[in-house]
C-alpha cells in the first residue's frame, strides 16, 4: 500500500495496526536517527508514523521508494531526444537573476539580463538537451519534454488548466525541478506543496556568503564534491520543513543560524523524491547572478553547475535518480 487518504478511519487503522501497516516496504523504528529532514529521511515508513507526527500528508505516493514512480512514458528513454522546458514566469517580487519578463511565445527573444534562462540553455545544450522556454501559459504544454524546469517561478505562476496539466505530467512520470524561487509559488496549492517535498519558502536573510556541506555524495547531483563548498545566497527558511525526502545538500550552522528562523545543524538546501509517479529535484539555490554567471570567488559556481544539470538529468531519467 502506497499511500492512505488521510481520514478518520485512516488514523484508526493505522493506530490498531501499528507497526504492521507499512507504506513503501518495511517498517522501521520510530527510535532510528533522521538524518534526511523528518519522516524518516524518505525511508519507508508504518502508517502511524507518516499520519500521527503533524507532517502533513498530501494523499499521494510519495518519498525515495522506486514503488511510487510510475513508467507512463514521461521519462526519457534510449534514443529520444533530450528536452526540457524552462518556465520562469512570475506573479510577484521578480530576482534579478531573470530579468525583464519574456515576450508571450515559445522561445522569445532574451534580453541581455535574463541570465539565469540565458545560462540554463547554455549549460543544457553542452550536455545534448533542446531547452525551450516561456512565460506564457498559453504555451505550458509539458507531453513533450522530460523535465519541466521551475525556475524562480513564483507566486500564482499557474492558472487552473496549468495546474492541472502540471499534475498530470507528474502522474504520467515526467520530472520537475525546482530552484530557488519556485519555493514561494502556488501558496494555495496544497499539491505543489507537496512537489516540493513537503516544503515551502518561509523567509531569509540577506544574500551573504556561507558553507555548503555534502550530505549525501552518493547522489548524481553531488557525486564528487568536497565535504564542505563556499557559495554565496539567500539561504532560505522553509516552513513547512521537507518530509521524506533524500536530502543532498545543507548550509552550516552558522550561516543558518544567522537568521532567526534558520534551521541549525540541519538546515537542507538540496533534496530530492519520487512524488505522485514523477520525479522531483529542488534546490533553494541560485539567488546570486555571479552563481549564474560563474564568477563567485571559489569553486562555489562550479560545484552549483554540476549539482543543477546533474540534478537534471536524473529527473528526467537520463542518469540514475536521487540515490540514497
Amino acid at each position: 500500500m502506497k499511500s492512505l487518504i488521510r481520514s478518520g478511519v485512516t488514523l484508526v487503522a493505522a493506530a490498531a495496526l501499528g507497526a504492521g501497516m507499512v507504506i513503501g516496504g518495511a517498517a522501521l523504528s520510530t527510535e532510528k536517527a533522521n538524518p534526511n529532514g523528518n519522516g524518516l529521511g524518505g525511508q519507508p515508513a508504518t502508517a502511524s508514523q507518516i499520519y500521527l507526527d503533524e507532517i502533513k500528508d498530501y494523499g499521494v505516493c510519495r518519498g525515495t521508494d522506486t514503488s511510487c514512480y510510475h513508467e507512463w512514458g514521461n521519462g526519457w528513454k534510449e534514443g529520444e531526444a533530450k528536452r526540457i522546458l524552462i518556465w520562469s514566469r512570475t506573479a510577484g517580487p521578480r530576482h534579478a537573476h531573470l530579468g525583464s519578463a519574456l515576450a508571450p511565445g515559445l522561445n522569445p527573444p532574451l534580453n541581455a539580463n535574463n541570465v539565469a534562462q540565458s545560462t540554463l540553455i547554455q549549460w543544457a545544450a553542452e550536455r545534448g538537451i533542446q531547452a525551450d522556454y516561456t512565460e506564457d501559459l498559453a504555451q505550458f504544454r509539458l507531453n513533450n519534454y522530460q523535465a519541466v524546469i521551475f525556475l524562480s517561478s513564483n507566486r500564482d505562476t499557474l492558472d487552473d488548466t496549468a495546474q492541472t496539466a502540471l499534475m498530470q505530467y507528474i502522474r504520467g512520470g515526467g520530472g520537475f525541478v525546482g530552484i530557488h524561487n519556485a519555493f514561494g509559488a502556488e501558496y494555495s496549492w496544497t499539491y505543489y506543496e507537496g512537489l516540493l517535498g513537503g516544503a515551502n519558502f518561509y523567509n531569509h536573510g540577506p544574500n551573504r556568503d556561507g558553507t555548503v556541506e555534502t550530505i549525501n555524495d552518493r547522489d548524481v547531483s553531488t557525486a564528487g564534491m568536497p565535504a564542505t563548498w563556499p557559495f554565496k545566497d539567500e539561504w532560505y527558511n522553509l516552513i513547512p520543513y521537507p518530509s521524506f525526502v533524500n536530502v543532498l545538500l545543507e548550509v552550516d550552522k552558522a550561516t543558518s543560524e544567522a537568521t532567526p528562523a534558520g534551521h541549525g545543524e540541519s538546515h537542507p538546501v538540496s533534496w530530492c523524491q519520487y512524488y505522485d509517479g514523477g520525479r522531483s529535484w529542488l534546490t533553494t539555490l541560485g539567488h546570486d547572478n555571479a552563481a549564474w554567471l560563474g564568477t563567485l570567488p571559489g569553486d562555489g559556481d562550479a560545484f552549483f553547475k554540476q549539482h543543477v544539470m546533474e540534478g537534471i538529468e536524473s529527473a528526467m531519467g537520463i542518469k540514475p535518480f536521487c540515490t540514497v
